[in-house]
């Protein structure tokens, strides 16, 4: 009978954090082989830590310069502020569980006004990524939204290269920077923004630049009630102002990053919302 491998808690730790430190799954499996640990018993041991399905780890892969030097995870914007090309963003709230950073003039006045203007022609039903790796309508999230693609415009590209300097990740590990507009009564219920590794259509979404490990979500207006983004297992409710955001990473199966977009009370929610990827981003 096969039991589940015990895992000390130090091995456990250091997995997270060499993943998080930007290394593949494969060189992970190359490392603790080149410990002493034996390969079948690595790939249960990764697969439980990470939250993966063990069939997806091939004992033939070898890690390939592309694979380590494109698997990449966010450096945290640390407090008090931080410059930008010139760009002050102060840091005025940090968590350690999910990382979390509330950043406060991350975009400018005009800036937030202009990318309303922007997408108001082009909004639609927002969607979300179904089982299989499909967009379909959610009852769980009413809002209207557009996508821009990378670079699209040059307030766009500006943005993008901002987010991307903060956080030390390439822009082109981003999917495109999505405007969602909610109305009195609109909200987006609690969820994760990782990827279910046991649901059918992970191996089709994670093709195109791997996991989802951070989200960014900006505010381009203060509504005048409500609105807010709520982390319901930390109790923590991040208040929707114009030209601030809220950044948080995660890995596969991190619970505390649940998080939901709270009911507008009054007026009208206006957010840019920005997810990271693992690996370069190239949508199918």
């Amino acid at each position: 009978m096969n039991s589940r491998p015990s895992i000390r808690p130090e091995l456990r730790e250091w997995i997270l954090s060499t993943t998080r430190a930007g290394h593949s799954v494969p060189e992970v499996l190359q490392l603790m082989k080149q410990s002493g640990y034996d390969p079948r018993q690595s790939r249960s041991i990764v697969a439980d830590v990470l939250k993966i399905p063990v069939a997806t780890l091939n004992s033939t892969t070898v890690p390939t310069a592309a694979s380590t030097q494109q698997a990449r995870r966010t450096r945290h914007p640390e407090a008090p502020s931080v410059s930008v090309d010139g760009h002050r963003v102060d840091i005025s709230l940090s968590v350690d569980k999910p990382a979390l950073r509330v950043l406060d003039g991350i975009l400018s006045e005009n800036e937030c006004a202009e990318l309303i203007e922007l997408a108001r022609p082009r909004l639609k039903r927002a969607m979300t990524v179904d089982t299989d790796g499909k967009n379909q309508v959610d009852h769980r999230r009413t809002s209207e939204g557009m996508f821009f693609t990378l670079n699209e415009l040059p307030l766009i590209g500006k943005i993008e290269q901002r987010l991307a300097t903060l956080l030390d990740m390439p822009v082109s590990h981003g999917e495109g920077l999505q405007i969602l507009h909610y109305l009195p009564g609109q909200e987006y219920e609690p969820h994760f923004d990782w990827f279910d590794p046991q649901l059918p259509g992970f191996g089709t979404i994670t093709a195109v630049g791997g996991q989802r490990i951070a989200s960014i979500v900006i505010y381009l207006n203060t509504p005048e009630g409500g609105g807010g983004t709520a982390f319901p297992e930390i109790g923590l409710t991040v208040t929707a102002r114009r030209g601030s955001a809220v950044y948080f990473a995660y890995d596969s199966g991190d619970q505390s990053s649940l998080h939901a977009g709270l009911p507008v009370i009054k007026g009208e929610k206006w957010i840019a919302t920005k997810w990271l990827r693992e690996r370069p981003y190239k949508k199918a």
